[in-house]
């Protein structure tokens, strides 16, 4: 028996209770498409897992007959990883169950999750996980490699409301892991991607907020973005933890709040959440709106979720995206003069430069605490290219490259895994530092043989 008809056996003896996706067949095609369309892989087999057992039984047929294997939790993955060629992906897009337990403030989330079905069914007893801030985003991808979003001032990284997982290893155990049970485990998973297992529920802590929120945007014209940047440094420093302002940098959308003059203008914006009473946000945000010319703004209280969603529409999936990122401790004049000049070669109407603040409670673990080591970043940057053709390919990724090494000189060190693309080859030694080591132990430990490959990928240990 030769190998094709070896696989072709086993499949047959694959029993699993979700659909099984196989090129040729109407399901396919939806099934192989994710958030960025630059990637255009083919898998040989798709399997919409719709239990653990499903996941077991996929992990077991990959690792007996050595078929490279990827993971699908919402697809959002920048580089791509949701997919590969020629080999199975274990999709997980069916198991987006979200079970709250108002009174001990957790949240137990199938591994398939996106942020907006967990908001939903926290946001019903006015609680929540600090999460990213595209309802899309899966709840897995975005946990595994740190996250963050409006939240994390006040209450930290998302690896940081972690309490347990469902974990099923490369030999197709389930082990369930917390802070007790193989700790190694639980601290690689909060940071070290999907190198470990496949995650297929997750435990997070909870915390009081909303359901309504004081957020939105203040907008401001391009040719006043260094004034506005400075202005910003300074309110930052002493901005309390409960409020979030972000910078984005971009031609202005046909927002319905903005008169039709500014669209495709290039602006900058001031995107805020405040995480506390909104009179109080009020009383703090009232500077902003005298840091130069307000071309329109939409800030009020609203539901958390609808806030969370805020952004969709800018981050639909179907566009080609390509991101660089760095972490910053301080925000230098040249670093905002290099900004400035981003923004006046944007190369298409999509792209865009955002940096996020956080600080606070993301800085108070120590380093090693977890496989996520950035504890000492105070903001992070992501040039964020997007547009639609293939023949703007070269043109788009060039201006992000060129971003990305001329803001080189301002930043702190290290980066931030979820950001990293496809061709970031000296990445993981940046995104990880000191404890690259303990993590390619642990991996040697529980996925000796890299059947978890198809991802930021921690190689094992050499014995």
């Amino acid at each position: 028996m030769n190998e094709e008809q070896e696989v072709g056996q086993g499949l047959r003896q694959l029993r699993v209770t979700g659909e099984v996706c196989r090129p040729g067949t109407s399901s396919y095609e939806a099934a192989r498409a994710i958030w960025n369309a630059m990637i255009d892989r083919h898998p040989a087999l798709i399997v919409r897992c719709q239990t653990t057992e499903d996941v077991v039984q996929c992990v077991r047929f990959a690792r007996e007959h050595d078929q490279l294997l990827a993971i699908r939790g919402g697809g959002h993955n920048i580089a791509g990883n949701a997919l590969c060629e020629g080999g199975i992906v274990i999709d997980l897009s069916r198991m987006r169950t979200v079970q709250v337990d108002p009174q001990q403030r957790r949240a137990t989330v199938a591994g398939g999750a996106t942020l907006g079905d967990l908001d939903a069914a926290t946001q019903t007893y006015g609680l929540a996980v600090p999460v990213g801030i595209n309802s899309t985003t899966g709840v897995a991808g975005l946990t595994l490699g740190g996250g963050f979003g409006w939240l994390s001032r006040k209450y930290g990284m998302t690896v940081d409301s972690l309490e347990a997982a469902e974990v099923v290893t490369a030999s197709g155990e389930v082990l369930q892991v917390d802070a007790n049970h193989h700790p190694d485990l639980f601290w690689a998973l909060r940071g070290g991607g999907g190198n470990f297992g496949v995650v297929t529920h997750f435990t997070f802590r909870l915390y009081p907020l909303g359901p309504e929120v004081l957020c939105g945007l203040m907008v401001f014209p391009g040719e006043e973005a260094l004034s506005v940047l400075q202005r910003y440094r300074a309110f930052a420093a002493r901005a309390p933890e409960e409020l979030a302002v972000w910078i984005v940098m971009r031609q202005a959308p046909p927002l319905p709040f903005l008169p039709e003059s500014v669209h495709g203008r290039p602006v900058i914006v001031l995107a805020l959440c405040y995480a506390g009473n909104p009179d109080e946000g009020e009383r703090l945000i009232e500077p902003l709106r005298a840091f130069g010319t307000l071309l329109g703004e939409h800030v009020g209280v609203q539901p958390y979720v609808n806030w969370q969603q805020a952004f969709d529409p800018l981050l639909t999936p179907g566009a080609r995206n390509y991101w660089k990122s760095h972490n910053l401790e301080v925000l230098e004049d040249s670093f905002f003069e290099e900004l400035v000049d981003a923004l006046a070669q944007l190369p298409s109407a999509e792209c865009e430069l955002f940096v996020g603040a956080l600080g606070g409670a993301t800085g108070r673990p120590d380093p090693a605490a977890t496989a996520y080591p950035h504890r000492k970043a105070r903001f992070v940057m992501n040039v964020h290219s997007r547009w639609r053709e293939a023949a703007d390919d070269a043109r788009c990724i060039r201006w992000a490259r060129r971003v990305f090494h001329r803001t080189a000189p301002f930043a702190s060190g290290g980066a931030y895994v979820n950001f990293i693309p496809a061709d970031e080859s000296d990445a993981l030694q940046r995104a990880y530092g000191d404890n690259y080591a303990r993590l390619a132990q642990i991996k040697r430990q529980y996925d000796p043989h890299n059947l978890f490959r198809v991802n930021q990928n921690i190689h094992p240990a050499s014995a």
